[in-house]
C-alpha cells in the first residue's frame, strides 16, 4: 500500500508514534523515527522495523524544542529518501498545574514540543509534497483539541493550536493532492500512562481498576483505554485513496468522551 512512499513520525521511539511508524512500515513506507530514550532501545527498535519489513529505517534525535534541530531532520529525510510523503505530528509532553502556579518554562516548552515544532515540520515538508502531487499530514491531536479539562492550561491550548493549525493548512494545500488531518484519541494505553497507576493508587487510596475507571477513564464513557493500534490504523486510513477527500477534519476516537 505505501511502497516507495517515506513517512516521518515525530515522538515515535514508544506510543503512539511507535505504533505508526511500525504500521506504515508493514505496509512498505520507509520510515525516519524520532525521539528521545535509551540508545540501545531504540537501536533495536529501529534495525527491528528493517529486519521485519524489509524496508529503510532512519533514526532522527533532533529535539523537538529547537526549530534548528527540526529543519536539520527534515533537510536529511529529504536528501536520504527524496521526498516526506506521510508526516506525523505525534511529539508532545504534558505537565498538570493549577493556572496560577504553572511554571513558566513548562508553558513554553509544550507550546514547542506540542504546536511550534508541527508548524516547522509543515513548513519543511509541504514543498516537497505540493511538487510531487501528493502528500499526507497526520496531526496527534487529543480529545483536548475540542474539550478542555483544569489544570492543564498549556496541553489543551496546545492543543486546541494544532487543530487550527490543521484546519487552515488543509485549506491551502487542497488543491495539490495533500491532505491534512488531525487524530483526537482519549486516553490511549500506553507505558506512560502505565506508569502513573501505582502512584495515584497510593495516592488517592484506589484499587488498580478504581484509578482506571474512576480516574483515568472518568470522561470515555466506554470505561475503555484506546489501544495504539487502532490510533495507528487511522492514521494508516487516512493515507490511502478511500480518504482522499478527507482534509481538515478532526478524527475523534475517544469512546464517546467529546460525544457528553
Amino acid at each position: 500500500m505505501l511502497s516507495n512512499k517515506t513517512a516521518l513520525v515525530t515522538g515515535s521511539t514508544s506510543g503512539i508514534g511507535l505504533a505508526m511508524a511500525r504500521t506504515f512500515a508493514r505496509e512498505g513506507a520507509n520510515v525516519v523515527i524520532n525521539g528521545f530514550g535509551d540508545a540501545a532501545a531504540i537501536e533495536a527498535e529501529r534495525s527491528g522495523i528493517e529486519s521485519e519489513f524489509g524496508v529503510s529505517c532512519q533514526y532522527s534525535g533532533a529535539d523537538m524544542t529547537r526549530p534548528d534541530e527540526i529543519a536539520g531532520m527534515m533537510a536529511d529525510a529529504a536528501k536520504t529518501f527524496g521526498t516526506v510523503d506521510i508526516l506525523v505530528n505525534n511529539a508532545g509532553i504534558q505537565h498538570v498545574s493549577p493556572v496560577e502556579e504553572f511554571p513558566v518554562e513548562k508553558w513554553d516548552a509544550i507550546l514547542a514540543i506540542n504546536l511550534s515544532s508541527a508548524f516547522h515540520t509543515i513548513r519543511a515538508a509541504v514543498p516537497g509534497m505540493k511538487e510531487k502531487g501528493w502528500g499526507r499530514i497526520i496531526n496527534t491531536a487529543s480529545a483536548h483539541a475540542l474539550v478542555a479539562s483544569p489544570f492543564k492550561s498549556a496541553y489543551v491550548a496546545a492543543k486546541h493550536g494544532i487543530a487550527g493549525l490543521t484546519k487552515t493548512v488543509a485549506l491551502e494545500v487542497a488543491q495539490h493532492g495533500v491532505t491534512v488531518n488531525a487524530i483526537c484519541p482519549g486516553y490511549v494505553w500506553t507505558p506512560l500512562v502505565e506508569r502513573q497507576i501505582p502512584d495515584t493508587m497510593k495516592a488517592r487510596g484506589l484499587t488498580e481498576e478504581e484509578v482506571k475507571r474512576d480516574v483515568l477513564l472518568a470522561a470515555q464513557p466506554t470505561k475503555e483505554f484506546v489501544t495504539v493500534e487502532q490510533v495507528a490504523a487511522m492514521a494508516l486510513y487516512l493515507t490511502g485513496d478511500a480518504a482522499s477527500c478527507i482534509t481538515g477534519t478532526m478524527m475523534q476516537l475517544d469512546g464517546g468522551w467529546t460525544a457528553q
